[in-house]
């Protein structure tokens, strides 16, 4: 077939499978270091593919082992082991079936080429290797003619000085060759040098030559490369040996004035010559090169921190928290513009740029965080178990609230009551006969209580709204549905006094509902019970209603768990210090708990219940007295029991503060609408209060804050729960301030020092009195009332001129006119002037009055404008005192 037929064949596609195969393998290889650590590398090996031309003149992958038995057989045995030569990668050949004849020619011709040039380089390299052993044989045998040259001027040398050695001769050498240069010296060698002991000799060291010339390590060079190198390294050697004889001749002269005195480290050292470097310091020398060595190998890594940053932080303890240099931090801030001090304290902000700055990460918090250990999770359906409803008992004064809760407990609670009213929240436990349990809240009813109602509506299940039968509905039970309707709790209605003559229960269900208060048998779903306190009637029915309400509401609660409740009331007592009644709501309160209550903080030392006897534990429902407060709660505070004291101390430290912030907040308000006021300069009574519990003294601040008006008001400067002590006295006296004792006394010291400083101590138990006494004081302070009293008038009808003043002859019109009086000057009806009577004349006496019907002379105190037909107006002023 022709070159022309072929070229008109058609084209047609290799119906054989296209694709790349693999020239590259990849494996994970485990690397370990030298401290430790280990990691995995990814270890390539590419192929390499060789192609050779076959009989029928397309080509053909050869395949690597029989390549290798092809070189073999080919390459003739060499006189010495040549240096593996690196053989030129062939280039990938594609297999085109479409080649022409003379194509095919030059590829071949190209193919024998190469491999031509592949066995002369093979050749070269076998005579180099040839040559480089015989000039190892002729290097040795230069070698040892220098070292017998150098031990026969070594022993033509005195006894005395020092032997030039073989090691000195090299290294002067490398001192010679190495001149103007910086390199240091590797570590090995270093460390290899300073191994060797004094006194001993070294061991040779390989020269230079020797290492460069190891055909193993270096490529060979050419002849003319290594004589030249041969002609340098002898020149050295010639001007180090040199320069060594003529150091040793200087020194022979001076060896004895240099050796000074006779010591043991010269003895031992003897006569070889000059000072020796100790053990220690090559053994420091060594320890800083290992230093350097594990430095350069494992670089310090930057860690990077969490940095938890609250809302305000110093800079030290910022540092602290960084790990880094406190001096570090103000260099930092002070490039950003903040020039501080290492005690001072840096917003969230400022810290947050120099946490970023320094490459750690922020984490800002919150002081506010410190309570989210209080809130707990909601538990579960199957961990619930019935506990024992608390029912408030709500109503007005006297209407029976406290005689109704004795009948039930079958006490006498209010005999212990000062005027028989309530003033304290109360919280007992009835057990009934069939063995349930209710937990009645008393509350008092009168208006000083109304927060203290408020926060008995927030912790109860049911409210008893007591109403007498004769009374009706009055203003406390209006607001005791007020309360009741906003805690969001239902209601039972307890009619009391039905055994009275004027009871009428029906009225009391009528009245209701103008509030929204419909009774079951008005269609309503409050339920509706008349009872009889005094006559012990309608009480089992009323327990009755209580627990259905109960029933309805199925009351749960887990006693596996820690405890919390509200503190009902708290008050500071003789012996035991401070004590709070505190209402378990969940969990189970153990002796020895520590807990957090308000801004105060404490451990469990004793519960007593309702009846005094001190118990184990408290169950949910169970009103406690709690002991091992570090002070006084206010009534109505949270109750949560902590896991440790710090915890406590963190969160009632965080509470007082923030206490303490909102006070001096407030104080600054106050002074600024003081400064600002408008309404004048406003009269204050200081006052210092001080109770027996925390209810009654909130309930006389909030009343008596309430008395007083634009110009007198009352100032509470103090209050607490206690005794009168010397301090109050103190503050009082300072003050000019009444101490008013609520259920208290003043000790005997500050009873001793009041009398001395003039301070008026005042006792009260009955909060009506208190008041009462308060508004007495507070309008004996407020400016009396004065008002106008009209005497009569007078008209003029002739004037008179007196040694310069004129006086007008008047007859009296109407009612009386008096000397000293007010008068009016009236002209046309209107107000001219107004002054004093200076002369009232009847005929030529001086009078104190003159009534209707006649005639008088009047003269005007500095005023002589006076007309005929002027009416004079006569009236006096008077004070009247003004009340509250």
């Amino acid at each position: 077939m022709s070159d022309r037929d072929q070229e008109k064949k058609p084209l047609s596609l290799n119906r054989s499978k296209l694709e790349l195969s693999k020239t590259v393998e990849a494996g994970q290889v485990r690397q370990s270091f030298s401290h430790g650590r280990s990691k995995s590398v990814t270890v390539e090996v590419r192929k390499k593919r060789t192609f050779e031309k076959n009989e029928s003149g397309r080509f053909r992958e050869v395949k690597k082992d029989a390549l290798a038995d092809q070189q073999q057989s080919e390459a003739p045995a060499p006189a010495a082991k040549p240096e593996p030569v690196a053989k030129p990668k062939p280039e990938p050949v594609e297999d085109h079936s479409n080649l022409t004849d003379s194509e095919r020619a030059a590829r071949m011709a190209a193919l024998k080429a190469a491999e031509e040039r592949r066995k002369q380089e093979e050749a070269d390299a076998a005579e180099r290797a040839a040559q480089e052993s015989k000039r190892k044989a002729e290097e040795a045998e230069r070698r040892k003619q220098e070292e017998a040259e150098a031990a026969k001027v070594s022993a033509d040398a005195p006894a005395k000085e020092a032997p030039v050695s073989v090691e000195d001769v090299e290294k002067a050498l490398e001192a010679s060759t190495t001149k103007g240069k910086s390199k240091p010296k590797p570590a090995a060698v270093a460390k290899k040098q300073e191994d060797v002991i004094p006194g001993e000799p070294a061991e040779p060291l390989v020269p230079e030559e020797r290492r460069r010339s190891d055909p193993s390590t270096v490529k060979p060079k050419s002849r003319k490369e290594l004589d030249e190198e041969e002609a340098r390294t002898a020149a050295a050697r010639k001007r180090a040996e040199e320069e060594a004889l003529g150091r040793a001749a200087r020194t022979k002269g001076d060896e004895g004035r240099r050796r000074g005195k006779l010591s043991i480290n010269n003895a031992m050292t003897g006569d070889e010559g000059g000072r020796r470097r100790s053990m220690a310091s090559i053994k420091r020398q060594q320890a800083k090169a290992k230093a350097r060595m594990q430095g350069q190998q494992k670089p310090k890594e930057k860690i990077v921190r969490e940095v938890i940053v609250p809302d305000v932080i110093t800079v030290q303890e910022l540092a602290n928290r960084m790990a880094e240099r406190a001096a570090d931090v103000i260099k930092s801030l002070m490039g950003l513009g903040v020039m501080a001090t290492i005690n001072q304290s840096l917003d969230p902000d400022t810290a947050q740029l120099v946490v970023e700055e320094f490459g750690h990460k922020m984490k800002r918090v919150s002081d506010a965080d410190v309570e989210e250990a209080l809130v707990s999770a909601d538990d579960n359906d199957d961990q619930l178990i019935a506990r024992p409803p608390v029912v408030t008992v709500m109503g007005h004064v006297d209407h029976g609230k406290t005689s109704l809760l004795d009948a039930l407990r079958a006490t006498d609670v209010a005999g212990g009551e000062a005027g028989g009213i309530t003033q304290h929240i109360g919280a007992y436990q009835v057990t009934m006969a069939t063995g349930s349990k209710i937990t009645f809240i008393d509350t008092p009813g009168h208006a000083a209580f109304t927060e203290m109602r408020s926060r008995g509506a927030k912790v109860t299940d049911i409210v008893v709204l007591v109403v007498a039968a004769d009374d009706s509905v009055m203003p406390q039970t209006i607001e005791a549905i007020s309360h009741a309707k906003a805690a969001g709790v239902p209601m039972i209605v307890a009619i009391n006094k039905v055994d009275k003559p004027g009871a009428n229960p029906s009225k009391v269900k009528t009245e209701l509902l103008q509030h929204e208060v419909v009774v079951e048998e008005m269609g309503g779903d409050v339920q509706a019970v008349e009872v009889s306190a005094k006559q012990r009637t309608g009480l089992t029915e009323l327990e009755e209603a209580i627990l259905l309400q109960a029933e309805v509401l199925d009351l749960k609660a887990n006693p596996k768990r820690v405890a919390d409740g509200v503190v009902v009331e708290a008050r500071m007592e003789k012996g035991r210090g401070p004590v709070a009644t505190v209402l378990v709501q969940r969990g189970t309160l153990k002796n020895g708990d520590i807990f957090v209550t308000g801004a105060e903080w404490g451990r469990v030392r004793a519960l007593v219940n309702d009846h005094g006897v001190r118990i184990d534990d408290a169950i949910p429902g169970m009103p406690v007295e709690v002991t091992g407060l570090n002070g006084v709660p206010s009534a109505g505070d949270d109750f949560v029991v902590v896991e440790n004291e710090a915890k406590a101390r963190e969160i009632s430290d965080y509470r007082q503060r923030r206490i303490r912030e909102t006070q001096a907040a407030a104080m600054k308000k106050s002074a600024l609408e003081n400064m600002f006021s408008t309404s004048g300069e406003v009269k204050e009574l200081p006052i210092l209060i001080k109770g027996d519990v925390q209810g009654s003294v909130e309930a006389l601040i909030g009343t008596l804050q309430k008395l007083g008006n634009e110009e007198v008001s009352v100032r509470v400067l103090h209050s607490g729960v206690g005794g009168i002590n010397e301090s109050d006295v103190t503050l009082a006296r300072a003050s000019n301030a009444l101490i008013i004792g609520f259920n208290v006394r003043a000790n005997q010291q500050a009873r001793e020092q009041s009398r001395r400083d003039n301070v008026d101590i005042r006792y009260y138990s009955i909060i009506y009195d208190v008041a009462d006494d308060i508004k007495k004081m507070l309008s004996g302070m407020l400016s009396p009332e004065v008002r106008e009293k009209f005497l009569g008038y007078a008209e003029i009808r002739d004037i008179f001129t007196i040694s310069g003043n004129k006086i007008a002859g008047c007859m009296v019109t109407e009612g009386t006119v008096k000397r000293g009086a007010g008068v009016r000057l009236l002209r046309d009806n209107v107000v001219i002037h107004s002054g004093e009577l200076s002369t009232l004349r009847r005929f030529k006496d001086e009078v104190k009055e003159v009534r209707e019907g006649y005639e008088c002379g009047m003269s005007f105190a500095k005023y002589n404008d006076l007309q005929v037909g002027d009416m004079i107006e006569c009236f006096e002023q008077e004070e009247i005192a003004v009340e509250l």
